[in-house]
């Protein structure tokens, strides 16, 4: 397994995740809704808003997982906040980096993977819009559209400015 490697501004991206005031808070509609259509419209079992912070990844809103946070090292997220395009994991017990995660190895059993980061105001990616599934899967480009759109829905949301142009 590849631990979840840290971002160069990791300093700056934690400050901003902060300030969004949201870690730990009681889970909200908006940010369900996010979640649930995306697992709707990509038909996966799993889908979660995700907040990295500096030990761990917290779900903000999970549709389809108990669990409201693990370990950053272990976390696909962590992976995911590294760049800002979507980062996709077809089959995560052939990738190098996750075969033997035990995320893939047992509970939740994630084969399938695909992070949409997350950004604040300033470009910090400070969390992902993410989907699992327990079977390998590719997405095509309607699905990879249908993801990043949902995205910048959910920094949108983030950032205060719904619905906004």
């Amino acid at each position: 397994m590849t631990p979840a490697p840290i971002p160069a501004d990791e300093a700056d991206r934690l400050t901003a995740l902060r300030e969004l005031l949201l870690l730990d808070t009681p889970p909200e509609e908006r940010y369900d809704r996010l979640a649930r259509f995306a697992a709707e419209q990509l038909n996966v079992p799993i889908a979660l808003l995700t907040l990295v912070d500096g030990q761990r990844q917290w779900f903000k809103s999970r549709i389809g997982l108990e669990v409201a946070e693990t370990t950053r090292d272990i976390s696909f997220c962590g992976h995911a906040i590294m760049k800002s395009e979507l980062f996709v994991i077809e089959d995560a017990s052939v990738d190098p980096r996750f075969f033997d995660n035990p995320l893939v190895t047992g509970e939740p059993n994630i084969r399938f993977y695909a992070g949409a980061p997350l950004q604040d105001t300033r470009g910090h990616n400070i969390g992902t819009l993410c989907v699992i599934d327990t079977k390998p899967r590719k997405l095509d480009q309607v699905e990879l559209a249908i993801l990043d759109a949902l995205r910048k829905l959910a920094n949108e949301t983030l950032s205060g400015k719904e619905g906004e142009e």
